[in-house]
Protein backbone atom coordinates (compact mmCIF):
# COMPACT_ATOMS: atom_id res chain seq x y z
CA UNK A 1 0.00 0.00 0.00
CA UNK A 2 1.30 3.47 -1.11
CA UNK A 3 1.39 6.48 1.43
CA UNK A 4 -0.69 9.23 0.22
CA UNK A 5 1.37 12.52 0.57
CA UNK A 6 -1.07 15.87 0.22
CA UNK A 7 -0.01 17.68 -2.59
CA UNK A 8 0.13 20.96 -0.61
CA UNK A 9 2.87 19.22 1.07
CA UNK A 10 6.57 19.64 0.54
CA UNK A 11 9.39 18.13 2.66
CA UNK A 12 12.92 20.15 2.37
CA UNK A 13 16.05 19.41 4.67
CA UNK A 14 18.67 21.42 5.69
CA UNK A 15 16.70 24.64 5.17
CA UNK A 16 16.74 28.67 6.72
CA UNK A 17 13.49 29.66 7.27
CA UNK A 18 12.55 33.65 6.53
CA UNK A 19 9.17 34.64 8.71
CA UNK A 20 7.01 37.41 7.89
CA UNK A 21 3.74 38.03 8.85
CA UNK A 22 1.22 39.91 6.44
CA UNK A 23 -2.51 40.41 6.66
CA UNK A 24 -2.85 38.89 9.86
CA UNK A 25 -1.50 35.75 8.31
CA UNK A 26 2.42 33.81 8.73
CA UNK A 27 4.00 33.27 5.43
CA UNK A 28 7.33 31.42 5.15
CA UNK A 29 10.33 30.59 2.43
CA UNK A 30 13.10 28.36 2.45
CA UNK A 31 16.38 29.41 2.32
CA UNK A 32 20.28 27.74 1.58
CA UNK A 33 21.61 28.38 4.92
CA UNK A 34 24.28 31.12 4.68
CA UNK A 35 22.73 32.56 1.65
CA UNK A 36 20.23 35.07 3.34
CA UNK A 37 22.70 37.71 4.54
CA UNK A 38 24.64 37.15 1.56
CA UNK A 39 21.64 38.27 -0.24
CA UNK A 40 20.58 41.33 1.59
CA UNK A 41 24.20 42.47 1.61
CA UNK A 42 24.17 42.85 -2.33
CA UNK A 43 27.09 39.89 -2.60
CA UNK A 44 24.31 37.07 -3.72
CA UNK A 45 22.38 38.18 -6.85
CA UNK A 46 21.29 35.05 -8.48
CA UNK A 47 17.62 34.03 -6.27
CA UNK A 48 17.86 30.64 -7.29
CA UNK A 49 21.20 30.87 -5.30
CA UNK A 50 19.11 31.82 -2.00
CA UNK A 51 15.86 30.10 -2.34
CA UNK A 52 15.23 26.28 -1.96
CA UNK A 53 12.39 26.29 -3.70
CA UNK A 54 10.08 29.50 -5.15
CA UNK A 55 6.88 27.91 -3.20
CA UNK A 56 5.21 29.91 -0.35
CA UNK A 57 4.44 28.33 2.54
CA UNK A 58 2.65 28.73 5.90
CA UNK A 59 4.81 26.41 7.95
CA UNK A 60 7.86 24.93 6.18
CA UNK A 61 8.69 22.42 8.39
CA UNK A 62 5.70 20.62 8.04
CA UNK A 63 5.58 21.09 4.17
CA UNK A 64 2.39 23.36 4.39
CA UNK A 65 2.11 25.43 1.29
CA UNK A 66 0.15 29.17 1.35
CA UNK A 67 -2.86 29.23 -0.56
CA UNK A 68 -3.06 31.32 -3.91
CA UNK A 69 -5.86 33.12 -2.62
CA UNK A 70 -4.52 34.42 0.39
CA UNK A 71 -1.19 35.52 -1.28
CA UNK A 72 -2.53 37.52 -3.30
CA UNK A 73 -5.02 39.04 -0.17
CA UNK A 74 -2.12 40.05 1.48
CA UNK A 75 0.56 41.15 -1.26
CA UNK A 76 -1.53 41.84 -4.10
CA UNK A 77 -0.26 39.52 -6.44
CA UNK A 78 0.41 35.92 -7.03
CA UNK A 79 3.64 36.22 -8.29
CA UNK A 80 6.09 33.75 -6.29
CA UNK A 81 9.16 35.38 -7.54
CA UNK A 82 7.49 38.60 -6.30
CA UNK A 83 6.25 37.21 -2.91
CA UNK A 84 10.01 35.58 -2.02
CA UNK A 85 11.30 38.66 -3.03
CA UNK A 86 9.90 40.57 -0.46
CA UNK A 87 9.65 37.99 2.25
CA UNK A 88 13.48 37.91 1.85
CA UNK A 89 14.30 41.32 1.91
CA UNK A 90 11.67 42.50 5.55
CA UNK A 91 10.90 38.90 6.86
CA UNK A 92 12.70 37.65 9.84
CA UNK A 93 15.37 35.06 9.43
CA UNK A 94 14.49 31.91 11.92
CA UNK A 95 17.88 31.05 13.59
CA UNK A 96 18.31 27.74 16.42
CA UNK A 97 19.20 29.19 19.16
CA UNK A 98 22.58 27.73 19.03
CA UNK A 99 22.71 29.07 15.95
CA UNK A 100 22.14 32.10 16.91
CA UNK A 101 24.68 32.12 20.05
CA UNK A 102 27.92 31.20 16.99
CA UNK A 103 26.45 33.69 14.91
CA UNK A 104 26.67 36.44 17.74
CA UNK A 105 30.19 34.79 18.87
CA UNK A 106 31.73 34.83 15.49
CA UNK A 107 30.64 38.81 15.31
CA UNK A 108 31.67 39.28 18.55
CA UNK A 109 35.50 38.78 17.15
CA UNK A 110 34.74 40.02 13.74
CA UNK A 111 34.33 43.69 15.93
CA UNK A 112 37.37 43.39 17.93
CA UNK A 113 39.75 42.33 14.91
CA UNK A 114 37.95 45.72 13.32
CA UNK A 115 38.93 47.31 16.48
CA UNK A 116 42.55 46.58 16.44
CA UNK A 117 42.83 46.64 13.14
CA UNK A 118 42.10 50.62 13.61
CA UNK A 119 43.56 51.07 16.42
CA UNK A 120 46.18 52.29 18.67
CA UNK A 121 47.59 52.75 21.80
CA UNK A 122 48.17 56.88 21.74
CA UNK A 123 51.57 56.38 24.42
CA UNK A 124 52.87 53.92 22.63
CA UNK A 125 51.74 54.47 18.82
CA UNK A 126 51.52 50.49 18.83
CA UNK A 127 48.28 48.42 17.97
CA UNK A 128 46.14 46.39 20.60
CA UNK A 129 45.60 42.75 20.28
CA UNK A 130 42.19 41.15 19.44
CA UNK A 131 42.34 39.30 22.22
CA UNK A 132 43.01 42.22 24.16
CA UNK A 133 40.50 44.56 22.51
CA UNK A 134 37.63 41.29 23.39
CA UNK A 135 38.77 41.35 27.02
CA UNK A 136 38.04 45.22 27.09
CA UNK A 137 34.89 44.66 25.46
CA UNK A 138 34.00 42.21 27.61
CA UNK A 139 34.80 44.47 30.30
CA UNK A 140 32.63 46.95 29.21
CA UNK A 141 29.28 44.01 28.96
CA UNK A 142 29.39 45.41 25.15
CA UNK A 143 25.84 43.39 23.58
CA UNK A 144 26.52 42.65 19.70
CA UNK A 145 23.89 43.85 17.74
CA UNK A 146 22.96 40.97 15.07
CA UNK A 147 20.91 43.46 12.89
CA UNK A 148 24.06 46.04 12.29
CA UNK A 149 27.13 45.44 10.40
CA UNK A 150 30.55 44.80 12.55
CA UNK A 151 32.15 47.84 10.54
CA UNK A 152 29.19 49.70 12.33
CA UNK A 153 29.07 48.63 15.73
CA UNK A 154 33.34 48.72 15.81
CA UNK A 155 32.70 52.51 15.36
CA UNK A 156 30.76 52.61 18.39
CA UNK A 157 32.82 49.89 20.55
CA UNK A 158 36.04 52.78 20.01
CA UNK A 159 33.74 55.03 21.47
CA UNK A 160 32.37 53.47 24.41
CA UNK A 161 36.50 52.23 24.79
CA UNK A 162 37.74 55.37 24.81
CA UNK A 163 36.04 56.26 28.27
CA UNK A 164 37.68 53.07 30.15
CA UNK A 165 41.09 52.69 28.34
CA UNK A 166 43.85 54.44 25.96
CA UNK A 167 42.62 53.87 22.54
CA UNK A 168 42.62 55.79 19.55
CA UNK A 169 42.05 55.86 15.96
CA UNK A 170 45.64 54.79 13.87
CA UNK A 171 46.25 57.57 12.02
CA UNK A 172 46.67 57.59 7.76
CA UNK A 173 49.68 58.81 6.50
CA UNK A 174 49.14 60.93 3.40
CA UNK A 175 51.13 62.57 1.14
CA UNK A 176 49.49 65.90 -0.49
CA UNK A 177 51.24 67.99 -3.10
CA UNK A 178 49.53 71.23 -4.01
CA UNK A 179 50.05 73.72 -6.74
CA UNK A 180 52.21 76.96 -6.20
CA UNK A 181 49.32 79.15 -6.16
CA UNK A 182 47.00 77.78 -4.08
CA UNK A 183 49.43 76.03 -1.73
CA UNK A 184 49.40 79.31 0.92
CA UNK A 185 45.83 79.03 1.33
CA UNK A 186 44.92 75.74 0.71
CA UNK A 187 47.69 74.87 3.55
CA UNK A 188 46.17 77.43 6.11
CA UNK A 189 42.29 75.53 5.28
CA UNK A 190 44.23 72.11 5.84
CA UNK A 191 45.57 73.36 9.39
CA UNK A 192 42.77 71.61 11.58
CA UNK A 193 42.51 68.56 9.43
CA UNK A 194 45.95 67.93 10.02
CA UNK A 195 47.38 65.70 13.15
CA UNK A 196 50.74 65.97 12.21
CA UNK A 197 53.25 67.93 9.63
CA UNK A 198 55.88 65.18 9.30
CA UNK A 199 57.69 66.98 6.25
CA UNK A 200 57.04 69.63 3.83
CA UNK A 201 59.16 70.59 0.70
CA UNK A 202 58.33 73.43 -1.67
CA UNK A 203 60.01 73.75 -5.04
CA UNK A 204 57.94 74.26 -8.01
CA UNK A 205 54.89 73.25 -5.86
CA UNK A 206 54.13 71.84 -2.17
CA UNK A 207 54.40 68.75 -0.76
CA UNK A 208 53.79 67.44 2.67
CA UNK A 209 53.44 64.20 4.13
CA UNK A 210 51.18 64.41 6.90
CA UNK A 211 49.34 62.32 9.78
CA UNK A 212 45.72 62.80 9.90
CA UNK A 213 42.76 60.52 11.70
CA UNK A 214 40.98 58.62 8.68
CA UNK A 215 37.64 60.26 9.43
CA UNK A 216 38.89 63.11 7.86
CA UNK A 217 40.76 61.28 4.54
CA UNK A 218 37.14 62.22 2.59
CA UNK A 219 37.37 65.76 3.75
CA UNK A 220 40.74 66.74 2.76
CA UNK A 221 40.58 64.84 -0.42
CA UNK A 222 37.84 66.77 -1.45
CA UNK A 223 39.24 70.44 0.00
CA UNK A 224 42.38 69.53 -2.62
CA UNK A 225 39.95 68.47 -5.55
CA UNK A 226 37.78 71.03 -5.21
CA UNK A 227 40.31 73.52 -4.43
CA UNK A 228 42.75 72.66 -7.08
CA UNK A 229 40.40 71.80 -9.89
CA UNK A 230 42.09 68.34 -9.99
CA UNK A 231 45.69 70.06 -10.18
CA UNK A 232 46.58 68.99 -6.35
CA UNK A 233 47.13 65.32 -5.88
CA UNK A 234 46.55 63.65 -2.65
CA UNK A 235 48.27 59.84 -2.24
CA UNK A 236 47.56 57.12 1.16
CA UNK A 237 51.69 56.23 2.55
CA UNK A 238 50.09 53.91 4.73
CA UNK A 239 46.98 53.00 7.52
CA UNK A 240 49.03 52.75 10.56
CA UNK A 241 50.95 55.34 12.47
CA UNK A 242 53.29 52.78 14.22
CA UNK A 243 56.63 53.67 16.17
CA UNK A 244 59.71 52.65 13.54
CA UNK A 245 60.81 49.23 13.61
CA UNK A 246 57.04 47.48 14.11
CA UNK A 247 55.73 46.32 11.20
CA UNK A 248 53.61 48.62 8.55
CA UNK A 249 50.29 47.25 8.26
Amino acid sequence: MSIFTPTNQIRLTNVAVVRMKKGGKRFEIACYKNKVMSWRSGAEKDLDEVLQTHSVFVNVSKGQVAKKDDLTKAFGTDDLTEICKQILAKGELQVSDKERQSQLETMFRDIATIVAEKCVNPETKRPYTVSLIERAMKDIHYSVKANKSAKQQALEVIRQLKETMEIQRAHMRLRLVLPAKEAKRLKEKLKTLLQVVESEDFDEELEMVVLVDPGCYREIDELIRCETKGRGSLEVLSLKDVEEGDEKL
